[in-house]
């Protein structure tokens, strides 16, 4: 459960009307048709084609597939848009209702064909025992009788809106998550003033000027490596990225780069380490910097995929052997951070023939998918036979799982003994490999796989025979464009309305930390229509976003808005308890609470306390729950034994450092103290307790976002520490009246604690800073 446990007793949703708008789109809810046949148009679309239809048909009967010369071919509606989708579903319902109507002696074609019938080629797909078989049974009745039972599909038309007692943020608690969230900053006092004048309407303004910001721009590239993991090379960039065939005299450049002005040599050496290693992140830093490059400059980003350009900085320019053409270009040419597009030349081989085949006699760019550093993340071996990239590419760019196309073979060593090529032949291995070969193919002028060697190079044979064609979704790619072949699939991808939508997926992800959710395949779970629900209405939202994010020419920051203004961003926990498991079920994935990454903790620290910790990199990153891009790929989400105790370990060293160093400061240059002096007590006056609370509730304000009355029960918990830690002080004779050396000497003129409240505010800050609402977004 994502989200608190508050909301009242709710009726149990049911689907009909809501799924039924969903699958078929808008343009269906508007049309005029029959009732009896509206009542069919939902039966097909919630039941025969969500639970069976799209689960165990299509990959199979649909164009590209391997049963796409049969008399039964599906449309995907996920790949159209608009009337297009309302009128692919109406093509699946009449292809069904044919199959249905079909006569087998005294059976339906359609039930006798799922059961391995008539020598179907799929085998049995549903047992007769199933109820993805009594679905196409029920719907085989209907379609005999279709206006028998009109009242079967109104099932629940009470169904409360899927929002319905949730509460949602606060327009400056909102505000505060998205500064925190994207530029790693608190909200502005002339932020928060715009937005308590214009409330929601402000923040499409607001957005616009943080996307100005440089840790908008980190927080991009950070987000989109955990999609892409392109900083996960292995081994030393400038060897395995710029191959020894093609960039064998350019790719070492800094072991010859003039260091002469350095006179010390221990100092000229230690310069040398750090422009090797600053030249190989450069080279790392690259395909993030494309992203970086689009969005920044409202480029549409279906350049990830068309790009004819590369983003190089003066560093990599010269591993590519271009510095000298493109030096003046450079606002800054010692500024190792940044980067400028280029266009590379056709790569030239030690040998005329690994020189790249060319017609315009560039490299053909195609944004993310030809740079080196995508390849070589994500190689081929000779067996592979770049299957792994048209995974990835499938998973990155359109948003499918290409494994989850079928069901695993169930006797692998049975099916190589009955076909000659089973990926060609056999039906359980070509619902996949139709799919993911000819990709594949698209890529084999990449062939190389011999770590340094090149990442370039075509195989000496020539392309495989026993695979299907290089192509795309059915279309063969054409001898001419073989040299251009990325291109020529970066261009269809672009066109692909799967595209836009993997990429709303993408910003969700960036935004929660959260995949989005998948349909839910167990039909028989009694859950199962409060799971289905949740998909759909989440599914709607990802669908009217990309649309809209179509619409705006590809400009990906219109994503970004849009989801944060979106009731999924803003939920934030429930009025009252819920204990109906089916709405519980629709509830799970609602709201934003999630561990910090350890990137965001140290921005969030640097936020509240104006310089972060400093220790959550490397080792203590990966302890935190950070991915390295290589081995480790997925971010933690469940804090583990050894997060709480970095916790522990942050929280006081934190409020060790920064307590005493903000009363050493002026009051007006306090960050956390503005209010307050070491000198007021708990206790001594109705006045002081006041001026206490209110520090307090500053306090709360500051580091856990909540804006809490002074005579709350939360400001009184806190309150209570403070006094508790200055009394048990009194009570304890010979007490250093300065607070503990460890935590005061990095103030210059560390302030006097004569009363222990210096020590007191330690421990409160402490506190906070182990809230959850500190450590979890």
């Amino acid at each position: 459960m994502k989200l608190p446990i508050c909301l009242p007793v709710a009726l149990i949703a049911t689907l009909t009307h809501m799924l039924a708008v969903a699958v078929r789109g808008d343009e269906v809810q508007s049309a005029s048709t029959p009732t009896c046949a509206a009542a069919v148009d939902n039966y097909f679309a919630d039941e025969v084609w969500t639970k069976v239809g799209a689960q165990k048909c299509l990959n199979c009967h649909k164009a590209g597939g391997d049963a796409e010369e049969s008399h039964f071919v599906l449309r995907d509606p996920q790949r159209e848009t608009g009337a297009e989708r309302a009128a692919a579903l109406r093509h699946n319902r009449d292809a069904f209702t044919r199959m249905a109507q079909a006569s087998e002696g005294n059976a339906s074609r359609l039930l006798v064909k799922v059961t391995g019938g008539l020598n179907h080629g799929g085998e049995i797909v549903l047992p007769a025992d199933s109820s993805g078989y009594r679905i196409l049974a029920d719907f085989v009745n209907r379609g005999t009788r279709p206006s028998d039972d009109p009242a079967a599909d109104d099932r629940d038309s009470q169904a409360p809106p899927l929002f319905q007692g949730i509460t949602m943020l606060d327009d400056r608690r909102h505000w505060r998550r998205v500064t925190l969230s994207l530029a790693g900053r608190l909200p502005t006092r002339d932020e928060l003033e715009t937005i308590r004048a214009h409330s929601l309407a402000a923040l499409p303004g607001l957005l616009d000027k943080l996307f100005e910001e440089k840790a908008f721009y980190e927080r991009l590239r950070e987000g989109f490596n955990d999609i892409f993991l392109t900083l996960g090379v292995d081994g030393n960039a400038d060897q395995v990225v710029l191959g020894y065939e093609h960039f064998t005299k350019t790719r070492h450049w800094y072991q010859h780069h003039d260091l002469s002005h350095i006179q010390n040599e221990d100092e000229r050496r230690r310069a040398g380490y750090k422009l090797a290693d600053d030249y190989r992140q450069a080279l790392l830093a690259e395909p993030m910097r494309l992203v970086d490059y689009i969005v920044r400059h409202d480029r549409p980003f279906t350049e990830i995929v068309t790009a004819d350009y590369i983003l190089v900085s003066p560093l990599s320019a010269r591993g590519y052997g271009i510095y000298d053409e493109i030096k003046d270009r450079f606002q800054d040419a010692n500024d190792p951070d940044q980067f400028i597009p280029v266009k590379l030349k056709a790569l030239a081989g030690r040998g005329r023939e690994t020189d790249q085949e060319s017609a315009t006699g560039f490299y053909p760019h195609a944004g993310l998918l030809s740079t080196f550093q995508y390849l070589v993340r994500y190689p081929t071996t000779e067996t592979n036979r770049n299957r792994q990239r048209a995974r990835m590419y499938y998973q990155h760019f359109l948003g499918v799982d290409a494994l989850e196309l079928a069901a695993r073979v169930s006797d692998a060593a049975a099916v190589t003994a009955k076909y000659e090529i089973p990926t060609m032949q056999a039906a359980e291995c070509v619902v996949c490999h139709r799919t993911v070969d000819p990709v594949a193919g698209l890529f084999q002028d990449y062939w190389q796989f011999a770590d340094g060697l090149a990442v370039y190079g075509r195989r000496k044979e020539g392309w495989f025979k026993d695979m299907f064609a290089a192509g795309f979704e059915g279309e063969d790619l054409p001898a001419a464009e073989r040299w251009r072949a990325l291109q020529w699939l970066g261009e269809r991808t672009a066109k692909d309305p799967r595209f836009a939508v993997a990429m709303v997926e993408h910003v969700y992800y960036i935004l929660t930390g959260r995949k989005v959710l998948l349909p839910p395949q167990a039909i028989d779970d009694p859950l199962y229509p409060a799971r289905r629900r949740a998909y759909r209405e989440q599914r709607r939202a990802i669908e009217r976003i990309a649309a809209d994010f179509a619409k705006a020419k590809f400009n990906l920051k219109h994503v970004f808005l849009d989801w944060v203004m979106s009731d999924f961003y803003r939920a934030d926990g429930l009025e009252s308890a819920a204990s109906n498991p089916c709405r519980l079920a629709e509830l799970d994935d609602l709201g934003l609470v999630r561990m910090l990454s350890p990137e965001q903790l140290e921005h969030k620290l640097k936020a509240v306390f104006g310089e972060s910790w400093g220790k959550l990199d490397r080792e203590l990153a990966m302890l935190y729950g950070g991915i390295d891009s290589k081995e480790v790929t997925e971010r933690a989400s469940d804090p583990s034994g050894a997060m709480g105790a970095l916790q522990r370990i942050m929280s006081n060293d934190v409020a060790c450092r920064q307590t005493a160093r903000d009363f050493a400061r002026p009051a007006s240059e306090r960050l956390l103290f503005p209010t307050i002096e070491p000198g007021v007590l708990p206790g001594d006056s109705p006045e002081g307790d006041h001026a206490l609370r209110q520090a307090i509730a500053y306090l709360h304000e500051r580091l856990l976002g909540r804006d809490d009355a002074v005579d709350s029960p939360e400001i009184s918990r806190t309150f209570d520490l403070f006094a508790g830690v200055v009394q048990d002080a009194a009570a304890q004779p010979g007490l250093d009246k300065r607070e503990a050396w460890s935590c005061r000497q990095s103030s210059p003129t560390p302030p006097e604690d004569p009363h222990y409240t210096i020590r007191a505010w330690r421990a409160v800050v402490t506190y906070l800073l182990r809230r959850q609402e500190f450590l979890y977004e």
